[in-house]
């Protein structure tokens, strides 16, 4: 497969790794082999310890505007089940280290739940979130129903997901689905930027973070309080923490080593 042809473009830099959707013609649908691509690719950089955070890009023109209607119109019940497409979401959901998405444009129905699998989220100003399944007489189903509440609350969600309208970038930020919106033109190297930012924390210390906080979506409060309390020891049995904090009170630059 030629560079043009490839699914995803997948690149490094420094302690960060890059992954570009690349299915231009289509707005980045993402069909089984798209998502496999990406998924691989994840696991690829989740083991590398030398990369510490991976960025997740579509184009200025779209993050990806849903999944591959063709490529489902005519499927059976059996064959949506036996396909089994939503494995590799789970795959995507397992990955540790932090994902920053660099979001432009469309980021609709599979395009916002891949969105929402990530962590931070870096929205141009032209970005439009959605999930319009229900135009098509479906609904979402790799978790736009009980991720866009959390991030929402019910009322929003259900305007959304019933009316199948859209949110701005501006709309996603108010209500919490987004973490910064910055102009057209920036997303991209501020997403890596923010990526580099988190890259020189503790790499360690980071991936507990993560998992403290997902924890927080999926337990009763004093279940993760325990459970953070937890993790929150286990960091003193690392390199990171001591020099981390002997760095503080010496009043210089910790060098964190993923230890």
């Amino acid at each position: 497969m030629s560079h043009e042809e490839s699914l995803i473009l997948a690149e490094t830099d420094g302690h960060v790794g890059i992954i570009r959707l690349n299915r231009p013609k289509v707005l980045n649908a993402l069909n089984p082999e798209l998502m496999a691509a990406l998924a691989a690719q994840m696991e690829t950089y989740d083991k590398d310890p030398g990369i510490y955070v991976i960025v997740l890009s579509g184009s200025e023109k779209a993050w990806a505007a849903g999944a591959d209607i063709g490529d489902m119109a005519e499927q059976s019940v059996v064959s949506m089940y036996e396909r089994d497409q939503f494995a590799t979401w789970e795959r995507i959901k397992r990955v540790k280290k932090p994902i920053v998405a660099a979001v432009s444009g469309w980021c609709l129905g599979g395009g916002c739940e891949l969105m929402m699998h990530c962590d931070v989220v870096i929205a141009s100003e032209t970005a439009q979130f959605g999930q319009p399944e229900i135009n098509i007489g479906v609904m979402p189903g790799a978790g736009g129903t009980q991720r866009l509440p959390r991030a929402l609350g019910k009322a929003l969600a259900m305007d959304v997901i019933l009316s199948g309208r859209f949110l701005s970038a501006q709309e996603a930020l108010d209500h919490g689905l987004v973490s910064r919106v910055v102009p057209k033109e920036h997303f991209f190297a501020e997403a890596v930027k923010v990526a580099h930012a988190i890259a020189s924390k503790g790499p360690i210390a980071l991936r507990f973070a993560k998992e403290g906080v997902l924890k927080a979506f999926e337990t009763p409060l004093s279940e993760g309080l325990e459970f953070e309390r937890k993790l929150f020891y286990m960091l003193f049995a690392t390199e990171d923490q001591k020099e981390g904090m002997r760095a503080f009170v010496e009043k210089r630059k910790p060098t964190f080593k993923g230890k």
